[in-house]
């Protein structure tokens, strides 16, 4: 039998505020366990929820770049459940009137078309803590100081297909969030997370099969390695004639495997009901329009126009636009050199590569992006060839690495100087170096004036190579320019 996936994801990103949804306790990552949860957080008796306008301020500046419908009046819900990292027993959320409605975005598939995903629902609520299982001999130990922090869940329709496309999806909306500002995005801190609803049925077939949820998966590429786990899984429980039970799975990288958590529940099974401490939330048209000027250019928008002003290729527009730090790293050294393409190149090749292997993001670079655009310039001027340019930009890098980075423009040219990169490009010099290369070698001189004159490039070869041993950083192109002037009035 032919199955189709259905795939729908809710991606839970925490949003980027000093304080939380409805405390003032700081939301700084990394402190120790349980030093950031005050008396709200806790749920200790007698206190009351403050809502932080902040929160609002962010919810809405997504819906608006994802032109989703703006809740004008949105309400806080309590979603009843127990669990030891829920303190008060319930999570405040929202359920029937979120504060973004129906939006959608757009993602790029692998064989150049674009496909449409419609966004069902955004809605507020705060984190819940963390159970801590290392160092904990028989026991969980519970850290607080994340319950409170204030989410959004982005809800998607069921409307992906395979899970390169739910890995897509994720990998947009990490682009949206971090180039609004909203959510910094670092998933390996859980700043941003993703359940993944995955549900096989016949080819053919409008009815939904039951679907399992994959709970917490961190990384893209892990996104893609779970859903094609449990694909796998729910396929051969059909084939073999078995049922898919409705649960909450986890992922399992090490294994690559999903493995059962909890029967799933329902709506029902939360309780959900108002929460009686806090008002609806009124917004009005001109609070909704202010939020809007301060959209910044979105990926979408700066691909386009790295495509139409710079006349990069799509693909490459959309590496460069992907990521918002990346971008900027790119558009700042390209103006410097006045050269997209090269720029483009070099971030792409050399930039990259480094990033990967250090693992490490752009604004970690030793590299600054004027940096950068210096030896790009310094190519471009016939000072540096390529191969030098490498040598610097590996120079800043180790800098770096040994905790002596310098990111002023005057360490390049320094490097230069002392690394004896800069090329020779003046004529005269170089005219007087290929006579003596010329004179010591007679022969091949005799063999290059017998080669058929069609054949004469390859056959300059030799002669270039002993002109840049005899002479180390002669610029290849003046080089070639005097051998072949010089060649001809020889023949």
């Amino acid at each position: 039998m032919e199955w189709e996936v259905v795939i729908g994801l809710e991606i839970h990103a925490q949003l980027a505020t000093k304080s939380k949804i409805f405390s003032g306790a700081s939301t700084q990552y990394g402190a120790d366990a349980n030093t950031q949860a005050c008396a709200v957080d806790l749920g200790l008796p007698g206190v009351l929820p403050v809502f932080n306008e902040e929160a609002l301020r962010m919810a809405v500046k997504f819906g608006l770049a994802i032109d989703a419908e703006i809740g004008k009046k949105s309400v806080f819900d309590r979603k009843n459940y127990f669990y030891p990292d829920l303190p008060k027993g319930y999570q405040t959320t929202q359920l029937h009137h979120p504060i973004v409605g129906i939006g959608h975005i757009d993602i790029e598939l692998d064989n150049g078309e674009t496909k449409r995903i419609n966004v069902t629902r955004a809605h507020l609520e705060e984190d819940a803590g963390k159970s801590v299982h290392e160092g904990f001999e028989g026991m969980s130990g519970i850290d607080l100081n994340r319950a409170g922090t204030p989410l959004i869940e982005i809800v998607s329709e069921p409307e992906m297909r395979s899970a390169k496309e739910a890995a897509a999806y994720f990998r947009k909306m990490h682009s949206i969030v971090t180039y609004l500002g909203i959510c910094d995005g670092d998933l390996s801190q859980g700043s941003m997370r993703c359940d993944c609803n995955v549900s096989l049925r016949p080819k053919g077939q409008q009815e939904f099969g039951t679907r399992t949820e994959i709970k917490n998966v961190n990384s893209f590429r892990n996104v893609e390695r779970a859903i094609e786990a449990e694909i796998a899984r729910q396929m051969d429980i059909l084939e073999d004639g078995g049922r898919i039970l409705q649960e909450t799975r986890l992922y399992d990288a090490d294994k690559n495997e999903t493995r059962g958590m909890r029967s799933k529940e329902v709506a029902n099974d939360y309780r959900y009901f108002p929460c009686p401490d806090l008002l609806p939330i009124l917004i009005e048209d001109n609070y909704i329009e202010a939020v809007r000027e301060t959209l910044p250019e979105l990926p979408d928008a700066k691909r386009h126009r790295f495509v139409k002003d710079h006349g990069l290729s799509a693909t490459d527009a959309a590496v460069l636009a992907a990521d918002r730090e990346l971008a900027h790293y790119f558009e700042t050294a390209a103006k410097l050199v006045n050269d997209y393409k090269l720029a483009a190149n070099w971030v792409q090749g050399d930039v990259s590569a480094t990033l990967n292997r250090l693992e490490i993001s752009i604004g970690q670079l030793p590299v600054s992006a004027e940096q950068l655009g210096r030896i790009l310039l310094l190519i471009k001027d016939s000072t540096l060839n390529n191969g030098g340019a490498k040598e610097v930009f590996n120079a800043l890098v180790a800098l770096g690495e040994a905790g002596k980075a310098d990111s002023s423009v005057e360490k390049v040219d320094a490097l230069v100087d002392s690394m004896g990169l800069k090329q020779v490009s003046d004529t005269g010099a170089i005219e007087a170096i290929v006579a003596e290369v010329l004179a010591n070698n007679p022969k091949l001189v005799e063999g290059y004036l017998a080669t058929p004159v069609e054949k004469r490039g390859k056959a300059m070869g030799p002669f270039i190579g002993l002109t840049r041993k005899a002479a180390a950083g002669v610029n290849p192109q003046v080089v070639m320019e005097v051998l072949k002037q010089k060649l001809e009035e020889l023949g």
